[in-house]
């Protein structure tokens, strides 16, 4: 589906420093498996400050894991106040480009990053703040974050946007929003955009082949990893049936897999109105 460099997908089958460095001088968490994708970054300093080492552990496609296994590779070696300079640009050229619908996954990455030094440099827990308003509240992506991705990469449209934070990706309402920022930032006055082209409704053999495919890259491994596995049941308008398989059948956390993890995906990457329910049998 997705056009990978050869350095990406080197990254992803063979991800560099995964895991936690157990006495880290630097921890940064950011994402959540419920907006699918999450980054834990820890390093270790050396005895001149220098980054001597990088783990990561990460929920997400391809693209979040070797963007995580890049910036580990790309920090190692330097000190903090380079290290806090790298841009999501700057892990995306090491990996020789990523898709424009993927280049949220290097933005996790330098906000890990930045979360990481922060907590080395306060001795506290470092969270992601929410300054400003909150522009999309389908993601929680604020005003401001929206203006940094704009002018950090130069972005023109609100499918730029979308594509690096999320923004605007879920029910749409804050688009016009996302285009007052976009001329603002750029200096530019919003155009009217053009009515858009009727979209033709999906076919329901198209809707269930989508529904196949992700579950299968994007959700699958990742239950499979601890033991667990789904299977497709049937799919009745928007409503998908499914069944957990091994340890996920059994697990507390079964619900919360079922919505905020294989429903948050098929809506990202199918249609935004499914709703996902256990095979009642």
């Amino acid at each position: 589906m997705w056009d990978y460099t050869d350095k990406v997908l080197d990254h992803f089958r063979h991800p560099r420093n995964v895991g936690v460095i157990p006495d880290a001088d630097g921890v940064g968490e950011v994402g959540s498996m419920a907006c699918g994708d999450a980054l834990k970054l820890t390093f270790k300093l050396d005895t001149r400050g220098r980054i001597a080492d990088a783990r990561f552990q990460t929920f997400g496609c391809a693209s979040a894991i070797a963007s995580s296994s890049a910036l580990t590779e790309m920090i190692k070696g330097m000190p903090l106040d380079k290290a806090e300079k790298v841009t999501n640009q700057d892990i995306a050229d090491y990996l020789g480009g990523l898709p424009e619908q993927k280049m949220h996954c290097s933005v996790l990455g330098r906000e890990a990053l930045e979360l990481a030094i922060r907590n080395h440099r306060t001795g506290r827990k470092a969270e992601k703040k929410l300054e400003g308003r909150v522009v999309c509240r389908c993601f929680g992506v604020t005003e401001n974050e929206i203006e940094q991705v704009v002018r950090d990469n130069k972005l023109a449209t609100v499918e730029q946007v979308t594509n690096y934070c999320k923004a605007g990706g879920g029910c749409g309402n804050c688009h016009p929003e996302i285009e007052q920022i976009i001329a603002r930032v750029r200096g530019a006055s919003p155009q009217e955009p053009p009515a858009p082209a009727p979209v033709p409704p999906m076919t329901n053999i198209r809707r269930i082949r989508l529904i196949e495919e992700t579950l299968e890259r994007e959700i699958r491994p990742a239950l499979q990893k601890d033991g667990g596995d789904i299977e497709l049941i049937d799919v009745n308008g928007n409503r998908v049936i499914v069944a957990l398989r091994g340890m996920c059948s059994n697990c507390q956390g079964a619900h919360f897999t079922l919505k905020d993890v294989v429903e948050s995906k098929l809506r990202e990457f199918v249609t935004p109105d499914l709703v996902v329910e256990a095979n009642p049998s």
